[in-house]
């Protein structure tokens, strides 16, 4: 019997949207959604990184990223400076770091729960056959 991979591929969405949903969720009480804590997690990540290289980590057309990091600087979440030539320095404030750090702790413990029903090797196997469709 072959896999339906139309059915595979819906199941590979349920689980990202769960893990969306639920994130998103959580990261509320820190005050942020997942697309902006991803966003600190891109800009922590990468020291002078343009804004186009954020947007492509954080899966986001370059418009989208900087509508999303102003209002971040909205927010106090981050400070932006010139750069090289055109290009604009994103850092975290203190606030940003704050809410960064608080995320990961949510993260660890969402993160936990929806990966809960597999085991070590399970995590390890899916772990490494995603790697290989994405690699």
């Amino acid at each position: 019997m072959t896999t339906d991979l139309e059915r595979l591929g819906q199941a590979i969405k349920r689980t990202q949207w769960r893990n969306h949903r639920t994130m998103d969720t959580a990261l509320h009480d820190v005050g942020v959604t997942l697309v902006q804590w991803d966003a600190l997690r891109a800009i922590d990540r990468m020291p002078g990184a343009s804004g186009h290289d954020l947007a492509v980590a954080t899966f986001q057309s370059d418009q989208a990223f900087g509508t999303l990091a102003t209002r971040m600087v909205d927010r106090g979440l981050i400070v932006r400076s010139a750069g090289q030539g055109r290009r604009i320095d994103h850092a975290l404030t203190p606030a940003g770091r704050s809410a960064l750090d608080q995320g990961h702790r949510i993260a660890g413990q969402v993160l936990d729960d929806l990966f809960a029903p597999l085991g070590e090797a399970e995590r390890r196997t899916l772990a490494d056959l995603l790697g290989r469709l994405t690699g």
